[in-house]
């Protein structure tokens, strides 16, 4: 078991021990105040884009929602008219190969996992960065168009100067002890949530405001809502050749859940609520996985997230010639484990006032008349 991976079960069952490395929390926290005063008043630059943007993040550590989220509101916004690009870190990616443009063709381990989902589910205009300035000059180079720059992932990097915050709380797993990291899994205070739109992540059509919320106000909720299941190369283009479909799992079966998200367990409940036995397999968020690591996993099908499949399908790919055709790297091993490999997606479904909101702050900065 990873380091990751213990200390997250730890904050899940806020572990007693994790009081002891409050100190830390408290300098975390201290270097933290300091830091965003620096930005506010001025103190430390911070770089405003040409054009507004939009910071969709997190205060916690681990999963909210945060790239279903995205995925949805660039959809919207396209079907909107509106011209909108995207900007990510690109964490896991190689970042000696930064800045960069996301496309269809790039691979995981160069731009990162969730900027190829993002731009395999929406063919949004996106680059990445650890430098987001440098990230939206790449951008905006581009495609000079654009009216609106969305920036995954970037609430607390305070050097990109933000015109709307949208921070995804999630219901479910809550704040756990309340404290800063390490002691808990704040990355900053409850008190953050203040000064941004929040989007509540609940569990299927919960909608009752929580105490965070202002009572007069009706919540702004989302929810993640199941897809089918398909197989991992299912309209890829990878193989010329079609996988069995009876192979595919069906509710009341036991299937192996692999997943490498920020929280591994929402996964795991998702595929419990939609009636399977679950056999658990956590890894690190981000995990870059081998398709030798999955062999293990015999008997039982395989399902995963759409995110770990990015990677897994990378991995695959590489097994195939130009033309689809199998090349001698594909051993009947590797091909029994393609076979039962499969992807469990999931879209992110927004309550009506969170699009009304939207409207209001686009409106605000004219990229609505």
């Amino acid at each position: 078991m990873s380091m990751e991976t213990a200390i997250t079960r730890a904050w899940q069952r806020q572990a007693a021990w994790l009081w002891l490395l409050l100190p830390l929390s408290w300098l975390y926290g201290l270097i933290s105040r300091v830091r965003r005063y620096g930005y506010r008043a001025g103190l430390l630059k911070s770089y405003r884009a040409p054009i507004p943007v939009m910071v969709i993040g997190n205060i916690t550590v681990g999963g909210s929602g945060k790239t279903p989220l995205i995925i949805n509101l660039v959809s919207h916004l396209q079907q909107r008219g509106i011209e909108v690009g995207v900007i990510s870190r690109g964490y896991g990616g190689d970042s000696a190969q930064m800045p960069a443009l996301v496309t269809a063709s790039s691979q995981p381990n160069v731009v990162g996992d969730e900027p190829c989902l993002i731009v395999a589910m929406t063919g949004v205009p996106m680059a990445v960065c650890p430098d987001r300035r440098a990230a939206i000059n790449l951008l905006l180079e581009a495609h000079p168009k654009l009216q609106l720059i969305i920036a995954d992932d970037g609430l607390q990097h305070y050097a990109l100067a933000r015109d709307i915050e949208w921070i995804v709380v999630d219901s479910t797993r809550g704040f756990g002890n309340q404290q800063l990291l390490p002691t808990g899994f704040l990355r900053e205070p409850v008190s953050r949530l203040q000064d941004a739109t929040v989007i509540y992540h609940k569990k299927g059509h919960e909608v009752s405001p929580t105490d965070s919320e202002k009572p007069s106000k009706e919540p702004l909720v989302m929810r993640l809502q199941p897809d089918g299941l398909h197989h991992i190369l299912q309209g890829t283009g990878i193989v010329t050749t079609e996988y069995d479909k009876a192979l595919l799992p069906q509710p009341s079966q036991t299937v192996h859940a692999v997943s490498g998200i920020g929280y591994p367990q929402r996964f795991f409940n998702t595929l419990t609520e939609s009636g399977f036995k679950v056999i658990p397999h956590p890894y690190p968020d981000h995990h870059d996985f081998t398709l030798d690591e999955l062999l293990p996993y015999t008997q039982q099908p395989i399902v995963m997230t759409s995110k770990d499949a990015i990677k897994v399908r990378a991995l695959i790919a590489a097994l195939y010639d130009a033309k689809g055709n199998p090349t001698a790297a594909l051993t009947p091993t590797y091909h029994a484990l393609i076979e039962r490999l499969f992807v469990l997606p999931v879209t992110a479904v927004l309550s009506a006032p969170c699009y009304e909101v939207l409207d209001e702050q686009l409106h605000d900065l004219g990229v609505l008349s």
